[in-house]
């Protein structure tokens, strides 16, 4: 007999379980369906384990600083250490994510889903059925489709690491390449970064992007730009990355940091009706496919915004409020992004670059350095671009690159979203000296 719910969630990461936890609360019968590892990319091999190795970064960044300054000696880090704390979080997400969905009566299935037809979904062969469906598989790193493309690891595997290798090169210089050439140089290894153009980081302020690159190669990375690698060999002093123009170097290990793909392929959307491109499933705002009975969020849908784990759940909180009863298409707030190296690299809202278009606009260009939050920290450099609506007085995008970027980003996105007036923030009593305190100076 063809089991039969209301709703059937395909991905069993942070938007599918909160999918799921949100139409149980409303009474709905749901049936998550998993095929790798419950709690999905962020928890086991994304976000989490990402910032556990670069809490160790982070500390040694500090010491380094403060050096001479009230502290003497640099720590080193010790990778199979920080490693076993990582797997210390990471191992117990999966079963700690299926006994979540369990206590809360949601059942569960381990297996591939596969549309194969209308209204009829199987599940490694066995079929169960639905009124709604809503696709929640998340992405993948891609893989260069180069000669040699097998002795490609991804950050699935650079975050599983047991030892770090003596050369690590990363090809693709969006934040992943970034994020995990900071980790890789500030554990010991000799580290490359390659790119295809002049313009790594492209979604962030050029200009900044610039000093990051600049703060990363004192810190001994270096820059491989307008190197269109084609090649990959295994020789006797170890993996070999040619292009067609005399590039040649050899690392231990290669990181194909060149983006991610959805995890679209082997779900049969085809013989439902529902189109995908290399930006996910397609669909409208109300996160409807062209079938009107399925439904995409997280990662895997595209949407006109960033794909990141809280977006996930602003999704899946939207969509559990369309299938309880419909009502208005999504409305997303400011989604602030940042880049995790050292020093951090954070923007929300409106660019500089899209306010140079308007003479509405008023960008305010800041050295931080000096200030206080950053002096007793003896941060190397700290700097800012604040646009600022010259009519509202409001703010309504900035860019910030320093150590602390990453807290900074989170106040301002509040300032952005809740039309926070400079007369309106003085009202206000923050604490201080912190960098929320700093805020006012930011108008």
């Amino acid at each position: 007999m063809t089991k039969q719910v209301d709703v059937i969630v395909i991905g069993g990461g942070p938007a599918g379980t909160a999918m799921a936890s949100g139409l149980k609360a409303q009474g709905k019968s749901v049936l998550i369906v998993e095929n790798d590892l419950w709690g999905g990319t962020c928890p086991n091999r994304g976000c989490d384990p990402k910032k556990i190795l670069l809490s160790a970064v982070e500390a040694r960044r500090h010491a380094q600083n403060l050096a001479g300054h009230g502290l003497t000696g640099v720590p080193t880090i010790d990778w199979p250490a920080l490693m076993a704390t990582k797997r210390g979080y990471t191992d117990q997400i999966p079963s700690g994510t299926l006994n979540g969905l369990k206590a809360q009566k949601i059942d569960t299935m381990h297996g591939q889903a596969y549309f194969r037809a209308d209204g009829e979904l199987t599940v490694d062969g066995e079929v169960v059925a639905a009124t709604d469906y809503v696709i929640a598989t998340g992405q993948r790193p891609s893989i260069l489709p180069i000669t040699g493309h097998e002795y490609f690891a991804t950050s699935t595997d650079f975050l599983d690491l047991d030892t770090m290798p003596s050369r690590v090169t990363f090809v693709g210089g969006g934040y992943v390449g970034f994020e995990l050439a900071t980790i890789a140089r500030s554990a010991g290894a000799e580290v490359h970064l390659i790119h295809h153009n002049q313009r790594p980081l492209k979604a962030f302020d050029p200009a900044l992007v610039k000093v990051l690159m600049q703060n990363l190669t004192q810190q001994g990375v270096t820059f491989d730009l307008d190197v269109d690698l084609n090649k990959i060999t295994q020789q006797a002093d170890g993996l070999h990355l040619t292009d067609d123009h005399g590039f040649d170097l050899t690392t231990d290990l290669v990181v194909c940091s060149a983006g991610r793909v959805p995890n679209v392929d082997h779900l049969g959307l085809a013989n439902v009706g529902v189109s995908y491109g290399r930006h996910g499933v397609q669909v409208n705002d109300h996160l409807q496919t062209a079938n009107p009975h399925i439904y995409a969020i997280g990662d895997v849908s595209d949407t006109p915004v960033p794909k990141l784990t809280p977006l996930a759940g602003y999704e899946a909180r939207y969509l559990v409020g369309e299938l309880t009863q419909a009502g208005a298409p999504i409305s997303y707030p400011v989604v602030p992004t940042e880049v995790y190296a050292e020093p951090k690299l954070a923007q929300v809202g409106m660019t500089a670059t899209q306010a140079a278009k308007s003479d509405k606009y008023q960008v305010h260009e800041l050295d931080m350095t000096h200030w206080f939050t950053y002096y007793r920290l003896q941060t190397p450099q700290a700097l800012a671009k604040v646009i600022v609506d010259q009519q509202s007085g409001l703010v309504v995008g900035a860019s910030f690159l320093s150590e602390i970027a990453d807290e900074l980003i989170n106040y301002v996105a509040l300032l952005i979203d809740k039309q926070v007036t400079l007369a309106e923030l003085q009202k206000l009593v923050l604490a201080y000296p912190t960098p929320a305190s700093d805020l006012q100076y930011l108008y």
